[in-house]
């Protein structure tokens, strides 16, 4: 290692805070507390992106469509035809326009994961899939009192089982309907989105690191940078996974609330 490596490693805080995990505003004054980052700005391209696009597609609908009507039509369908009507069933195709909604935002922003110069997806940040769960929550809950009223809760946790363990199973299930949902929701997405940012920063960054060191690790540098190659290719399956896991749960549980048994 260098003098000059051991200054700028002496430059940097060890070890690290919570504070790391905040990124720095891009605001013109540099004010932090403004919160306006990289994240925000990804956030408020991809709503864009989406409401350009499916207003472009559809802007003159033909009966033999175009490229983009095709496309945006098959999303569409696709999320309508085997997520919303195949987990909730007939009722689902007036959730459809919300679950295509949800599907698009996760997967656009997912994608700006592995998008080069980007490399960078909202989702890796809790709030952002802790924001969505909480729609998600609302949403179904709110469809459950809609249609069985107040009843709704003791329908949710009221399993069908002998009445002899239920004092045992409705704790589990009230744990499960109104806790776990949302928090499993949000972390599933989080955790998943923030580990493949870390995978190939690890393998990227450590390509640089092994050059810099030794200059007889140049070869596994490049079997670190073929690994980081292969790696996105693989984010990119859990990137189109994650949207699509998302929004099933979600169906999945306004699919429970509607239901007339437990």
């Amino acid at each position: 290692m260098t003098g000059q490596s051991i200054v700028l490693a002496a430059d940097v805080p060890f070890p690290p805070s919570v504070e790391d995990f905040y990124l720095p505003s891009i605001y013109p004054w540099g004010q932090h507390d403004l919160w306006f980052t990289k994240i925000t700005v990804l956030v408020w391209v991809a709503v864009a992106a989406i409401i350009v696009f499916f207003l472009m597609s559809y802007r003159k609908p033909q009966l033999v469509p175009t490229k983009k009507q095709w496309l945006a039509e098959s999303i569409y369908g696709f999320v309508r035809n085997n997520i919303a009507v195949d987990m909730i069933g007939p009722q689902g195709v007036r959730f459809a326009p919300y679950l295509t909604t949800l599907f698009m935002f996760i997967l656009v922003n997912n994608f700006f994961g592995i998008l080069p110069l980007v490399q960078l997806s909202p989702m890796s940040h809790i709030a952002f899939p802790a924001v969505l769960a909480a729609i998600s929550y609302v949403m179904f809950i709110w469809v459950g009192v809609k249609k069985h009223g107040i009843g709704y809760f003791i329908h949710a946790v009221k399993p069908n089982a002998p009445i002899g363990i239920l004092p045992l199973l409705i704790p589990i299930e009230i744990f499960s309907n109104f806790l776990v949902r949302p928090f499993s929701l949000a972390v599933r997405l989080f955790a998943n989105m923030f580990a493949g940012h870390m995978l190939l920063l690890v393998f990227t960054l450590g390509g640089f690191a092994m050059i810099n060191a030794n200059a007889l690790l140049a070869p596994i540098s490049l079997l670190s940078w073929a690994l980081t190659i292969a790696l996105t290719f693989l984010e990119f399956m859990v990137i189109c996974l994650q949207a699509y896991v998302f929004t099933v749960l979600t169906a999945s549980y306004v699919q429970g609330s509607l239901a007339d048994e437990h």
